[in-house]
């Protein structure tokens, strides 16, 4: 089955072919670098990761490129407030934002360029755009000409007479058309500034991604990515900008992920209800977390409750305590042929190639869950078996491995989700077993306790001593 994206410009699902055979360029937008990161930002940091993995898992080779804002209004009172400069302000909040990815499992980009070091290309976009007049100056600002670009609204579909003024487009009598939007800012006195042909400022926000997305991408990318409030006015903008600079597409596919509600409520400063991804790993385990942003189709709206992320705790314990079992009986199995293995296999297989349809169906996650799962119960139930072999547990292993390797929850969960380390857990009770039998009760009771503080449970089986986490 070919892979098919559903393309926010057409608003059709679309069969993938990337403009160079074997590769893929993707730009998702990153974050504006002034604070902690919502649960709202997660959720596009979490599902490209999967989209990026599962072009890797069926033989591309994806540049994915995640830009920072690191110098924005917001970063400019951030800054005043705590008395302190933009760049130590971006520096601080990239680095909680790397912290956090990594917390959920989410593989750095292959390049995170950051504004302030690409001043020299957005000037010089600028300035090919006003060559073009498609921009104007006017009082030490650049605007650019909305009314010029023929095709502004084709990306959120909106009538050009019709569009909303949107976050950051301001309402200024300098400019010609009250729906032109800023590609630079004259600095206030006291903001951070760089010199121009327009004077002291600083680039406005859409302009920042068209630059760097050129740069490193070239006129055309293949995939671009972000919050479905990202539509308009930001990429709505990137689009009529860099177009109308290059004269060919920006991308060939636009993918928008849903909004997140807190209990039924949408999301906002005014509510009171955000929640960062800081605040979260303090009270859900990392790979629950990936569970729930996956376990919705990204295109549509997730809430989250309580309930919803104690369900995703309870998913993800279900697959790591099978992956545990499996690997526990692997210490004891036999070498012997196993006689169901071909039968076994070829289910597995057909397990394998749903998920594959699955996540070539508009990288439809849930669906392609509810295989990983259907390849776990396949999985226990071979475990009931009173014998089983070396090679039927291999087998169960790489298959939920090579699933796994495109969603990444078992290895969030296996390497993150306690303090101590396998290797180590294992170590210990090897120590705890000898203690025991040298009659050092005072030893064995430590470590124990030690691994009881760690949430490690051990357990007497049949097949002999074996631990999980709770």
């Amino acid at each position: 089955m070919t892979l098919h994206i559903y393309n926010t410009m057409s608003r059709e699902k679309e069969a993938f072919v990337p403009l160079e055979p074997g590769k893929v360029k993707m730009y998702v937008c990153g974050p504006t670098v002034y604070d902690y990161i919502h649960i709202g930002n997660a959720r596009p940091v979490i599902f490209f990761d999967v989209v990026r993995r599962y072009l890797e898992s069926t033989g591309y080779d994806v540049n994915y490129i995640v830009n920072f804002t690191d110098v924005d209004d917001k970063l400019i009172r951030k800054a005043e407030q705590l008395g302190t400069t933009v760049p130590e302000v971006a520096d601080r909040f990239i680095t909680a934002f790397n912290e956090n990815i990594e917390g959920l499992g989410v593989r750095k980009a292959t390049l995170n360029p950051r504004v302030t070091d690409h001043i020299p290309e957005i000037i010089a976009f600028i300035e090919a755009l006003v060559a073009k007049d498609y921009a104007y100056a006017s009082g030490g600002d650049v605007y650019f000409r909305t009314n010029k670009f023929e095709d502004y609204g084709k990306l959120s579909h909106q009538n050009m007479d019709e569009l909303q003024l949107g976050i950051r487009i301001e309402v200024d009598e300098r400019k010609e058309n009250g729906q032109d939007f800023v590609l630079w800012k004259a600095a206030k006195p006291g903001e951070i500034y760089w010199d121009s042909p327009w004077g002291a400022g600083r680039p406005g926000w859409h302009i920042e991604c068209s630059a760097m997305a050129r740069k490193y991408l070239g006129n055309t990318l293949d995939i671009h990515g972000g919050g479905h409030d990202l539509q308009f006015p930001h990429h709505e903008c990137e689009v009529a900008q860099s177009e109308s600079l290059s004269g060919e597409p920006l991308a060939r596919y636009w993918m928008h992920n849903g909004y997140i509600h807190i209990n039924n409520e949408k999301m906002s400063k005014s509510l009171g209800n955000g929640i960062t991804v800081n605040e979260l790993l303090k009270r859900a385990k990392p790979a629950a977390i990936r569970y729930f942003m996956l376990s919705s189709h990204y295109r549509s709206p997730l809430n989250f409750n309580e309930d919803t992320i104690a369900q995703s705790e309870s998913s993800v314990m279900r697959m790591a305590n099978c992956l545990g079992n499996l690997k526990h009986r692997l210490s004891s199995a036999g070498n012997a042929a196993d006689e169901d293995l071909q039968a076994m296999q070829k289910r597995m297989d057909e397990i394998k190639a749903q998920f594959n349809a699955k996540m070539d169906d508009d990288f439809n996650t849930p669906d392609a869950i509810t295989a990983l799962f259907e390849l776990i119960s396949e999985a226990n139930q071979y475990l009931q078996k009173p014998v089983v072999t070396k090679q039927g547990l291999q087998s169960f292993i790489d298959a939920l491995e090579s699933i796994d390797a495109v969603l990444g929850l078992l290895p969030v969960h296996a390497s993150q989700e306690a303090g101590l380390p396998d290797a180590e857990i294992e170590a210990l009770i090897v120590e705890r077993v000898e203690a025991r039998k040298a009659k050092n009760w005072a030893r064995a009771d430590e470590i124990r306790d030690l691994l009881s503080e760690q949430g490690i449970v051990l357990e007497d089986t049949p097949q002999g001593l074996r631990w999980k986490r709770k």
